[in-house]
């Protein structure tokens, strides 16, 4: 590519930038403006500006109490799909029987069922044993996602030769020696795509909370569905609330882009 087309191609990018930043930009300069700052000009910058927003919306959001539920939920889904899903692939994998094939495909076909097909009978099954809270919601995750983790892990371990685990059965490792200290250390790059696949889906997740967890247990995006229905004509606590809402998402981000790139396009070639 030429001089010329490297600048075309960096001001169409610079164009793209803006045009992607734009909305962000209307959210974040109104979140500090006054209702009518708002009403006189929504373009401009705020003036007079106001803090206020962010902390009438802090506690109407309830933001502390509702960001360590989506903490809590999150990471605690995303630690035991790990853990489940890596041991069930590592054993369908090393059992080449016809009942490991069918497990796999049971497991495959799963990844077809939509939720809505099944919140209904879920929900209504696992009220009559007390599970509508955060910890039954954790277990339904595990369920739910496991499909697709095993089918990644499966795919990793066929390229995991079977000489690893022998070599360490001479050595005189026990099975569960072999997977903790062998196999899943190895397993770290599509451990990194599976945590990540997992933690943007439950983290935005709204459906299946919505249906599960009582409001004490609400989560950010219950919070500020919630929210935005109360304050919705009052765009200037509305915004705020917004702004905050995304901000772990951005650390989060921010803290994890450099796995979050090895991690997908690791997993895109597995």
């Amino acid at each position: 590519m030429g001089k010329k087309g490297r600048t075309t191609l960096g001001i169409v990018g610079i164009l793209l930038g803006i045009l992607w930043l734009f909305p962000f930009y209307l959210i974040l300069t109104n979140s500090f403006k006054t209702p009518k700052g708002i009403f006189a000009s929504v373009l401009s910058f705020p003036h007079p500006s106001t803090g206020d927003n962010y902390v009438n919306s802090f506690k109407a959001l309830n933001f502390i109490g509702s960001l360590t539920n989506s903490l809590i939920i999150t990471v605690c889904a995303v630690l035991l799909i790990i853990l489940a899903s890596s041991m069930a692939a590592y054993a369908l994998q090393r059992n080449h029987s016809k009942l490991s094939g069918g497990l796999l495909m049971l497991f495959i076909s799963a990844m077809l069922i939509p939720f809505q097909s099944v919140m209904i009978p879920l929900t209504a099954n696992f009220g009559a044993v007390h599970f509508l809270n955060m910890w039954g919601l954790v277990i339904m995750y595990v369920g739910f996602d496991c499909s697709l983790s095993v089918f990644l892990y499966q795919g990793t371990l066929s390229s995991i030769p079977i000489a690893m685990d022998e070599s360490a059965e001479i050595e005189g490792a026990s099975r569960w020696q072999i997977f903790t200290k062998v196999i899943f250390p190895m397993l770290s790059p599509i451990t990194v795509t599976v945590a990540i696949l997992n933690i943007i889906a439950i983290w935005n997740d709204y459906l299946l909370p919505s249906l599960v967890l009582p409001q004490a247990q609400y989560t950010i995006p219950l919070q500020m569905f919630n929210f935005f229905g109360e304050y919705t004509k009052q765009w200037h606590l509305a915004l705020a609330g917004i702004t905050l809402s995304i901000i772990p998402v951005i650390l989060f981000y921010l803290f994890a882009q450099k796995w979050i790139i090895k991690g997908v396009t690791d997993g895109a070639v597995k």
